[in-house]
């Protein structure tokens, strides 16, 4: 069922016609130093429900570890609220909308309609509330404004923080019939020596609007299908905006309450960069780059394990788990990075990195041929054995992008050795992993699994596709696959949102296409429109299905890697072979900002055609290679 509707460029939550109630969710928002996860919803009574949670990622507590952002709940003490002849006002929520800001319109207990457009500030460390007042009654309504002006306090790093919650303009209200009055609550923080700042809600809203307007106009993808178009619009949001301005740099970080202020081998390095460099963006761009760099220093001569994580703003690490296959992931990411975003002046400063990685997982290999590691990305959460399915998928990915960028610094020797390498590994796969499963021609995760798990799909987006008949057949089974995408293993409750999400793009690669687009408007529908929305979530039953932002980067990829086939040869080039499925003919994707230029990619049936400055660049039937 879907609880939401789209409504141009927002998404609406129609409460008035809602029989479903009551409801609530939760939401996460972020700019560059504030990050604001808000529950918002209604009550058994009809009332508004709306709980406050913001993070400060460059206020820093002891000890400076991974989750040491400060952040609170904004108690109802320290806010300001409303009262009209001694009775406190009480909102009953009639609307609710979401494009980047998260307006609630609602009448209330004393004939005054409230609109409420919350939002985090994008450079200051605050989030604000423009309310909007507007008296529906005959008469004048007097409105006193009470507990205005309150503070809290905590100990960190730097001192004292200091969290103030002001409501402007203060004091006594007088609304006459019809009329309407707009004030702005901020909630800030600051080190305790810092002076105290003052904000103008409009121009706040106006630079959140820009920001946001930013990140989503790269890439306006048309496929004729609204929900999945719209998702596409939403995950851009969340992906885009989870960057955090720190001590050392731009750092694109997680969220959700825990990961702020830190960048992960998966998350960032695998997941995010290699989608940023599709934007052009240049926040997203320095911020991956930062992400990338932040792991140099620990590439050692003796080929000790990068850490999985570089934590506190760029000055501790997370080694917890061991290796997770973190080179793996990082010899993928950054060279699909590098290519991706055409400045050779990135692929040059990469390169020794990415070389580096290949080299560590070379060493890695067992006597079978497959990369060892302590574990995987899931960390434990799951059996992953000493060598894993991803870990080496991945290192196959990274010696293909790897080949290609070899090509591009006129290193012809590393070229074909990676090539070679990557042959071998393929085989080294097929015997190691592949196996039967359930009656699957698949893969097993790692030496001793029985039973079948998500990852089986990730062969399938490096390009290994001689089982791929099998292997979907058991992706889209009763065994894997659910209303939320694949269960994380057969038999269990367990999903996580990045394993489906490599499903979909690796089903639309291995040609399943009506089977791939069926599932992905139901997942984007379910995502976007159902009960908890608008974006891609990381886990379930862990996290309380938090909006992880790199999630969303991998939606992305989905459309870009998978519907429309797009595989990176070089800086100025790439392969597009797109899988468009019968109800769907006609795609367009346009201000594409990659591979050093700009452009429109439009496919019609089994025509392509790139366009640049407004001019047909390029024509294809089919699929073919692209270059600027």
């Amino acid at each position: 069922m879907s609880r939401w509707q789209i409504n141009g460029n927002s998404i609406l939550w129609d409460i008035k016609n809602d029989k479903n109630l009551p409801h609530e969710d939760h939401i996460e928002m972020s700019g560059l130093r504030t990050s604001l996860i808000i529950r918002y919803g209604v009550g058994i009574n009809g009332e508004l429900i709306l709980k406050r949670h913001p993070v400060w990622p460059s206020l820093r507590m002891i000890p400076n570890n991974t989750h040491a952002s400060f952040q609170m709940d904004i108690e109802e003490n320290i806010l300001p609220y409303f009262e009209s002849d001694g009775m406190i006002l009480q909102e009953y929520p009639e609307e609710i909308s979401l494009d980047g800001v998260l307006c609630i319109q609602s009448r209330s207990n004393i004939g005054i309609s409230v609109k409420r457009e919350i939002f985090p500030c994008v450079e200051a460390k605050a989030f604000m509330e423009k309310l909007t007042l507007i008296n529906s009654s005959p008469s004048t309504v007097k409105i006193q404004i009470k507990n205005n002006g309150k503070a809290s306090y905590a100990r960190g790093c730097n001192g004292v923080y200091i969290v103030e919650s002001r409501l402007s303009p203060a004091g006594e209200l007088l609304l006459a019939a019809g009329a309407e009055q707009v004030l702005s609550l901020t909630v800030s923080a600051r080190i305790a020596n810092e002076p105290s700042s003052s904000f103008d809600v409009n121009a706040e809203l106006l630079r959140r609007k820009a920001r946001v307007s930013e990140i989503v106009s790269p890439m306006i993808l048309e496929t004729g299908i609204p929900e999945i178009d719209k998702a596409f619009h939403f995950a851009k949001i969340r992906a885009g905006e989870s960057i955090f301005q720190t001590r050392g740099g731009l750092i694109h970080s997680p969220g959700g309450k825990a990961f702020y202020a830190a960048s992960w081998c998966n998350d960032q390095v695998e997941y995010a960069g290699p989608y940023f460099a599709f934007t052009g963006d240049a926040i997203a761009l320095e911020a991956s780059m930062n992400a990338y760099r932040h792991y140099m220093p620990f590439m050692s001569p003796e080929y000790k394990a990068i850490p999985s994580s570089v934590i506190a703003e760029g000055f501790d690490i997370w080694d917890g788990r061991g290796d997770r296959g973190d080179a793996a992931m990082y010899a993928y990411g950054a060279s699909r990075f590098a290519l991706a975003s055409g400045k050779r002046d990135f692929a040059i400063e990469l390169w020794p990195a990415i070389e580096w990685c290949l080299e560590y997982s070379r060493r890695k290999l067992n006597d079978h041929g497959v990369v060892a590691s302590d574990t995987d990305e899931l960390e434990e959460r799951l059996p992953s054995g000493n060598a894993n399915l991803c870990t080496s998928s991945l290192y196959y990915g990274g010696l293909i992008s790897a080949s290609y960028l070899a090509q591009e610094l006129g290193l012809e020797e590393k070229r074909l050795e990676y090539l070679k390498e990557a042959e071998k590994l393929a085989l080294n796969i097929e015997n190691f992993f592949g196996r039967n499963m359930r009656g699957f021609e698949t893969f097993r995760y790692y030496d001793g699994n029985d039973i079948l798990r998500s990852w089986i799909c990730i062969p399938l987006c490096m390009g290994i596709m001689k089982r791929a008949e099998g292997t979907l057949a058991a992706m889209f089974s009763p065994y894997l696959w659910t209303e939320n995408g694949m269960l994380s293993q057969e038999g269990d409750k367990i999903f996580w949102d990045r394993s489906t999400l490599y499903g979909l793009r690796g089903a639309f690669l291995a040609d399943d296409t009506e089977r791939a687009f069926q599932n992905l408007q139901a997942y984007s529908a379910k995502r976007l429109l159902g009960e908890h929305v608008p974006y891609p979530v990381e886990a379930y039953p862990e996290g309380d299905q938090r909006h992880l932002s790199a999630e969303s980067a991998l939606y992305c990829r989905v459309i870009t890697e998978g519907l429309l086939g797009i595989e990176p040869l070089g800086l100025n080039s790439f392969k597009i072979s797109p899988h468009l499925p019968a109800n769907c003919n006609k795609v367009s994707l346009r201000n594409i900002r990659a591979f050093g230029t700009e452009f429109d990619i439009l496919v019609e049936k089994r025509n392509i055609c790139v366009i640049r400055n407004g001019e047909i660049l390029t024509s294809l039937s089919g699929e073919g290679i692209i270059s600027f």
